[in-house]
């Protein structure tokens, strides 16, 4: 017999499922934005408004003007698993709208404090209904316009964990922007206005998608636009490809849609890309926005909770389709025969280059490396390289072990190279008016890309970027810290309009970015003025330069084992680098050397990719036997 101390399975309170089940629908604010557009779009709103404070931490409000509901209906739709939208399993395989799990709002208010206001357009008078963590209260008579607002305060104030996991405002701030694009793009026809407590950030009025994209990206995309449109008798593609030269380099701007719904697909995103790749290479992404329109019973979007993933029931057709019309559309704008695809679709691999045989002496013929022990023997090993700034490394010292005696005071330091024109003067009038340059210490430059210096026992190969790359970064660093930067003011001021994401993100770095030379004030909109820049930046065109600085920071994510001031720099320091294929003069390969082993860890660019390469002269006389 059973008795009740054997039973160890039982029934959650509904409070906690709902918790559960929020943290599965609800992962950020930005979840929360999702959710109530979904609904806001379900009720045929053709105008919405979003309010958010604090990143939504605070507060979220979205309101539209669709067909509200009523005091039943108010009371209902915060009961799991409530839903109008379908009531049998059938109706899952042809499914119209957004939101139909009957899950968004219980989650939203089980982790929130979550307002209602509502009035059905046949209505005289509206409801108002408040739930606190799962707690509701009796909906009580409200004055309100026609439709639905729903406000959403302290988001995760009873789960605590949760919300200490949120990332920075910023972070928080570019996800909601995204949610807000995704519903904005897909339905052009619905006027949108978004606002922080700061300033409005989108007001975009009703119309064609090509106006709708202008209004989010700019005007310089309506004239970049390249149309879409093809029918099967299976499904529709229409939407905009954006011209190659446009490509940026992090992703975000990439955007897929099936019948009104955003969805995230990673093999068609990838078709994409590969075909791109021709005209832009693998490390730029392009803005595109494709739509799918075929039979609700031909995809299953009831995958995942965020409902973003889908899947087709034909996904071969799909991505073939997929390919073809995005290859021709491009290869029409450029009048580009489609000749250089073979009969699968794929661009053939290009062959790797080989010498002739004979030539270089087969596997031998790759640089040598620490062969005979003669570098770790000199200098250390390549992990000793990594610490030299950690053990009291100093410059002058390795300069007299790799170059005869009395050339460092010889050479006269690192005057001249990668300095603003006030800091060469003087450099140059405190040194005597004829330079001698040795003979046993010679510069050579190979290819516009590497530098080759003769030392006492070898030769160092010095990647000339990677190089310059080290130099800027510390200068920067150094710079940053003391809160003296360098700065030479434009002539000309010049006024950037950012993407609503891009400004987001210059907000949140812009003190870095003064603390190295940025002269930037921000204006209204998303527009931002330059008034001067680093004064080790000559002869650049500030838009793109602050743009890709950016691009790069963004794109860095965890895997690069800087802090985020660290990113900043290091993003800013390989725009500012002399770059590879740039003729250097001899005083120039001088200076930079010089400057490069004055650095606290001079063999290394800030992300341990290597900036010289030593080859001892023993290594070269074997070569030779």
């Amino acid at each position: 017999m059973t008795t009740p101390s054997d039973s160890v399975i039982h029934l959650l309170p509904s409070e906690l499922a709902n918790k559960i089940a929020a943290g599965e629908v609800v992962e950020r604010p930005a979840s929360v934005v999702k959710e109530l557009l979904d609904n806001a779009i379900d009720s045929g709103a053709d105008s919405i408004k979003v309010l958010i404070q604090q990143s939504g931490r605070s507060m979220i409000q979205v309101t539209d003007n669709g067909c509200g509901m009523s005091k039943e209906d108010l009371v209902m739709c915060f009961r799991r698993h409530a839903t109008s939208k379908i009531s049998s399993a059938e109706d899952l395989y042809n499914i119209h709208t957004l939101g139909f799990r009957g899950e968004a709002m219980a989650s939203v208010a089980s982790v929130a404090q979550v307002n209602i206001k509502t009035r059905r357009i046949q209505d005289e008078s509206g409801w108002e209904h408040e739930v606190r963590g799962g707690q509701e209260k009796e909906p009580v008579p409200a004055a309100t316009q026609a439709g639905t607002s729903v406000t959403v305060r302290n988001l995760f104030f009873n789960v605590p964990a949760r919300r200490a996991f949120l990332k920075t405002d910023a972070t928080e701030l570019r996800h909601i922007i995204i949610a807000v694009q995704q519903a904005a793009l897909a339905h052009p026809e619905i006027a949108f206005e978004f606002s922080d407590e700061k300033e409005n950030i989108y007001r975009l009025p009703s119309g064609s998608l090509a106006d709708r994209i202008a209004g989010i990206y700019g005007k310089s995309y309506r004239a970049s636009l390249l149309p879409v449109e093809e029918s099967t008798s299976l499904f529709t593609l229409r939407g905009y490809l954006i011209d190659p030269k446009m490509a940026k380099k992090n992703r975000g701007e990439q955007f897929l849609f099936v019948n009104g719904r955003p969805f995230m697909h990673r093999h068609l995103n990838y078709i994409i890309q590969n075909v791109y790749s021709s005209w832009i290479g693998k490390e730029m992404y392009p803005f595109y926005a494709l739509y799918y329109e075929l039979e609700p019973g031909k995809i299953d979007v009831n995958v995942h909770p965020s409902k973003l993933e889908i899947k087709f029931e034909d996904e071969r057709s799909v991505a073939a389709f997929t390919r073809s019309i995005i290859t021709r559309s491009l290869n029409e704008r450029f009048n580009v025969p489609d000749a250089s695809f073979d009969e699968t679709g794929e661009r053939p691999p290009r062959q790797p280059f080989t010498f002739p045989e004979g030539f270089g002496g087969g596997s031998g013929s790759s640089l040598p490396g620490n062969r005979g022990g003669s570098w770790p023997d000199r200098f250390g090993t390549d992990s000793d390289r990594r610490t030299f700034g950690n053990k009291g490394f100093n410059g002058n010292e390795m300069m007299e072990k790799l170059y005869p005696s009395g050339i460092s005071e010889q050479l006269g330091g690192t005057a001249g190279f990668g300095q603003a024109e006030g800091e060469q003067a003087a450099s140059r009038s405190a040194q005597p008016a004829e330079k001698v340059y040795d003979k046993h210490r010679g510069y050579w430059q190979l290819h516009d890309q590497y530098i080759i210096s003769q030392t006492r026992s070898g030769m160092f190969i010095i990647d000339q970027y990677a190089a310059h790359t080290r130099i800027i970064f510390e200068r920067a660093t150094n710079s940053a810290e003391a809160g003296l930067p360098g700065t030479q003011q434009l002539l000309f001021p010049q006024i950037i309009d950012f993407s609503a994401s891009d400004f987001a993100l210059l907000k949140d770095v812009l003190p870095t970015l003064r603390k190295i030379g940025f002269n930037i004030q921000l204006m209204s909109g998303n527009s931002a003025q330059v008034l001067g820049v680093p004064a080790e930046l000559t002869k650049i065109d500030e838009k793109p330069i602050i743009e890709s600085i950016l691009q790069d920071f963004q794109n860095m994510g965890n895997t690069s084992g800087l802090d985020p001031k660290e990113k900043l720099l290091f993003a800013y320091a390989t725009k500012a680098a002399i770059p590879r294929g740039r003729k250097l003069n001899f005083p120039e390969m001088e200076a930079l050397i010089d400057q490069l082993f004055a650095c606290s860890n001079p063999f290394f660019d800030p992300v341990n990719r290597p900036t010289t390469v030593f080859i001892p002269l023993d290594d070269i006389h074997k070569r030779f036997r």
